[in-house]
């Protein structure tokens, strides 16, 4: 389980074949390195992915084929920045909203500029995940907390205080790139028991 809210931004080393038939992603994660331990999870862009080994302050991550096909991570090219979240621990402080590292799916940048001191965030949205969204609800993009200001039929809008650019990959983003996204676990678990009443 996680909160959404970035503890770093890692850069992507490498995305390559591993001896296990597998993909192994390799990140350099100068805060959380020292720390993680093999077998930790770490939300990597908002994906739940266990720490398969390190060395220093870098940090290798098995992709499996559910991994590469369900979120952005296939993509990653190296030198890129990707949001680096561990786990929740007890006892801290729940800023954001509950994150369970599991992607239900990518979407598409339309539109991101600046606006005074802030971001305007347009994305667009898939129609699987038009239940989940309600303006001034809860999404997980990238990883990142983050509240919905508008809501249309096929898109949804963001707002970025300079604070989360600074601290999270959103600042390198441009239209047309492709973001992880979580709909809000309490919208999905209210939306199948609906589903099950109705039935």
């Amino acid at each position: 389980m996680f909160t959404g809210l970035i503890e770093e931004t890692g850069e992507v080393l490498a995305l390559s074949a591993h001896t296990n038939g597998g993909v192994r992603l390799s990140l350099r994660a100068n805060r959380i390195a020292p720390e993680a331990q093999l077998g930790e999870s770490v939300a990597v862009n908002g994906c739940c992915l266990t720490v398969a080994a390190k060395q220093g302050e870098v940090l290798c991550f098995d992709l499996l084929q559910e991994t590469l096909a369900r979120t952005s991570l296939g993509g990653a090219v190296e030198g890129r920045r990707v949001n680096l979240e561990r786990a929740l621990a007890v006892g801290a402080r729940l800023g954001g909203h509950f994150v369970q590292g599991h992607v239900d799916g990518t979407a598409e940048i339309l539109c991101i500029e600046p606006r005074g001191a802030d971001v305007r965030l347009e994305i667009a949205l898939p129609p699987e995940g038009v239940p989940y969204l309600v303006a001034k609800g809860s999404i997980a993009v990238d990883g990142i907390s983050l509240t919905v200001a508008e809501l249309h039929a096929d898109r949804f809008v963001l707002w970025i205080i300079p604070h989360t650019l600074l601290m999270t990959n959103l600042g390198e983003r441009k239209a047309g790139d492709r973001v992880n996204l979580e709909y809000d676990l309490l919208a999905k678990y209210v939306e199948r028991q609906l589903g099950r009443a109705a039935s």
